[in-house]
């Protein structure tokens, strides 16, 4: 890679930076997309790789905190990353996650995440699928609520006028929601931003939220709508939905399912265990797509393990394999429980032996360690270890996803 330099970018670097991840996603430039683009964009974390001055790659982290079971941690939330055609093969690639393995670290942020354009792509440099995903195309003509909304009333608004009580309510959920990013003032700008090339031949975002009887804001859903030439078969697009409680989610699906003229609604980014498929009258008229959504990477494996909480008491020890992170290999002791975790290094035999890469995917509490031991991913040595682990490991709230960053 003599060739090629990696350096942190500057911000005169952004317009040949957005061109080279516009080419990599085959997108069409425009000039809206990369003014949304750079709102949450910090360019001091922002990697580029050059040949002959010329920007050929990029990688970048966002600087958040991460919901997991129990507890919130610091996160390298890694995005951008591409490389022109012309490039690869190179090891730009994996330069640029040394490089970032290094910040992160540096940074104090134990474990990094990110959505994958091909998830073969980083389970190479330890990243484990730890939250799953899955796509909904609902015939609301078909599937209907079993559930009661509850008391309370949906308002609608612009999302700009709205913003401020969905923000709020966010704030209120999210540190109990494994898998979900804080979101700090451009991020919020970042999700409410509405260029026409991101809207895919539907309408402009739309808001709406759920007050209670008090008038408290309890839930809120951000939505689109696409109206088809044929006729009143039009199509609701969830972008996002958060509720406080039954009440809410209820009467905001409910809200979703009946708006006029539409026909169907689909969600991209559902929790594979989504509450509404327990909740409509025919499943099957879900339409559920299942896909990745959460490749996590465990960076520091002791302060990423003590960080979290624990459904059950555990005391194990787990034997961790490394290429990349040489630190992170070696024997280490978790004792944890639901009000405290430790993890520190021992000598003593190991319960169980597994490779990062399994550790990231069960690090949220949503892939068992009995499926990836299923595979030969993590050796049982001690008869019952990974049936405590995983009792351990799995947390009330499944993880799951709520944006791509």
């Amino acid at each position: 890679m003599s060739e090629y330099v990696i350096e942190t970018a500057s911000d005169d670097d952004w317009d040949a930076l957005i061109q080279v991840v516009e080419n990599a996603f085959h997108e069409e430039h425009s000039d809206a997309v990369s003014a949304t683009e750079r709102i949450a964009i910090e360019i001091d974390r922002t990697l580029v790789a050059r040949r002959d001055g010329e920007i050929v790659g990029s990688a970048s982290i966002q600087t958040r905190h991460l919901a997991v079971p129990g507890a919130v941690v610091p996160a390298a939330h890694v995005t951008l990353v591409s490389v022109a055609t012309t490039a690869r093969r190179r090891g730009i690639l994996t330069g640029f996650m040394r490089r970032q393995f290094d910040d992160a670290r540096a940074a104090g942020e134990p474990v990094a995440v990110l959505f994958a354009s091909e998830g073969r792509i980083y389970q190479r440099f330890g990243y484990g699928l730890a939250a799953t995903r899955l796509g909904l195309t609902i015939d609301t003509t078909e599937a209907k609520l079993t559930v009661p909304a509850g008391a309370g009333r949906i308002r609608e608004a612009s999302p700009q006028a709205l913003r401020d009580e969905m923000a709020k309510l966010f704030d209120e959920v999210f540190a109990a929601r494994p898998g979900w990013s804080e979101r700090a003032s451009r991020h919020w700008d970042y999700r409410l931003a509405d260029p026409k090339e991101w809207r895919r031949g539907a309408n402009a975002l739309r808001a709406v939220v759920h007050e209670n009887d008090g008038g408290e804001v309890d839930g809120y859903a951000l939505w689109r709508t696409q109206w088809p030439d044929s006729g009143p078969y039009g199509e609701v697009r969830v972008v996002e939905q958060v509720a406080a409680n039954p009440d809410a989610y209820n009467a905001i699906w409910a809200f979703l399912m009946a708006v006029d003229l539409t026909r169907s609604v689909n969600v991209w980014l559902a929790s594979s265990q989504e509450p509404l498929i327990y909740a409509v009258s025919d499943p099957r008229r879900l339409e559920g797509r299942f896909g990745d959504a959460v490749w996590l990477r465990v960076l520091d494996v002791p302060a990423a393990l003590a960080a979290r909480r624990y459904a059950a008491d555990l005391d194990i020890v787990i034997e961790v394999t490394d290429s990349m992170l040489p630190s992170n290999a070696g024997r280490w002791r978790l004792t944890g429980s639901p009000a405290a975790a430790a993890c520190v290094s021992t000598v003593d035999a190991p319960d169980l032996t597994m490779d990062v890469r399994a550790l990231g995917a069960a690090y949220l509490g949503g892939t068992p360690l009995s499926a990836l031991a299923a595979t030969g991913q993590v050796v049982e040595h001690t008869a019952g270890a990974i049936a405590r682990a995983d009792a351990a490991l799995r947390w009330h709230v499944p993880p799951a996803p709520l944006e791509v960053f």
